[in-house]
């Protein structure tokens, strides 16, 4: 099915905000329009991506009857507020993660997108990389046997600035909304069930935010899960799935494009290579506009929301609320 061609517009113009520029041009295209904060910076942003628009205000954007879908790229605790104009003035939106800081703030963004008749979706790499279907249908095919066990490292060396986002609880910083998610979404990629169980450990920084953390979970058909994270201690970005007959192996895996699975019995190894880490974005831009379209939904929302109900579930077992919650 031909798709028809979307205008994009991005809310914000950080890293990913070029790299979604970026990926337009290697799709023989161009972002629409730009709004930002700082107005200087957009028209500096359209300048160098050739961007159509630049808005003066965010009503601007809201109201543009040519823009169809929004990339929203703006720090985690500015999500709601754009996701509940843009989405009430019928804008289709795609939200970089995490999407929202909690469940509540997700369930009304979900049924504001219901009410208008539009799709909302994470900009979750893991959901969009054609790695991960490929090793859900080797799973599927039961080639594996039972999945038994996943286990989840990510572990970034941010500046220990607590005025920095990553540690800064004014910008819903720590280690969970900022790589938990990460860990979590390639859990729930491969689990049958969303877990219904889950225990934590905690380490704070000097801020108030959690930069240290060990997960465990179990659903209900007895699959764990254990992922160990950390804000300034570098670990591999490393993901494991475990099956009765073998186990899979994932290196940089929020952008994987190559996997290892070893085989239990024989102890072979096969490797499995399927997209390109540089094109993580257009997967995005694809899929997104394929929902759009009316075809297959691959935004993955459902999961989106299993995580999103994880980690607020553990904030709570943490006593960690940010300001916005209070």
């Amino acid at each position: 099915m031909k798709l028809k061609t979307y205008n994009w517009a991005t809310l914000g113009c950080g890293v990913i905000a070029n790299q979604l520029a970026q990926a337009m041009e290697k799709e023989g295209r161009t972002l629409y329009g730009i709004a930002n904060r700082t107005y200087q910076k957009a028209v500096d942003f359209a300048e160098k991506y050739n961007v159509s628009r630049v808005y003066e205000s965010m009503e601007e954007l809201y109201t543009d009857k040519n823009v169809d879908i929004i990339y929203i790229s703006t720090p985690h605790n500015t999500h709601i507020q754009f996701l509940r104009e843009a989405l009430k003035h019928g804008k289709h939106v795609i939200c970089e993660k995490s999407i929202t800081l909690n469940s509540e703030e997700l369930e009304e963004a979900k049924k504001l997108a219901e009410e208008n008749h539009v799709v909302l979706g994470e900009a979750m790499t893991i959901y969009h990389m054609p790695l991960y279907k490929k090793l859900q249908e080797l799973m599927r095919s039961g080639e594996l046997g039972e999945l038994r066990m996943v286990q989840m490292n990510f572990g970034s060396y941010k500046e220990y600035d607590m005025k920095n986002r990553f540690f800064n609880p004014d910008l819903a910083g720590g280690a969970l909304l900022d790589i938990g998610v990460y860990a979590l979404s390639f859990i729930r990629w491969f689990m049958s069930e969303k877990p219904d169980q889950v225990v934590s450990q905690v380490k704070f920084a000097p801020s108030g935010v959690d930069e240290l953390a060990g997960i465990l979970l179990m659903n209900p058909v007895g699959e764990m899960a254990t992922a160990a994270l950390s804000l300034h201690t570098k670990q591999p970005k490393r993901g494991m799935v475990a099956f009765e007959k073998g186990y899979i192996e994932v290196y940089e895996y929020p952008r994987a494009d190559r996997a290892v699975v070893t085989y239990t019995e024989s102890g072979e190894q096969k490797v499995i290579e399927c997209g390109k880490t540089a094109d993580a974005l257009q997967y995005e831009i694809r899929d997104m506009e394929q929902a759009v379209s009316g075809g297959a939904d691959e935004m993955h929302l459902d999961y989106t929301s299993d995580v999103m109900s994880i980690m607020t579930e553990i904030r709570k077992a943490w006593g960690l609320t940010y300001p916005e919650e209070k």
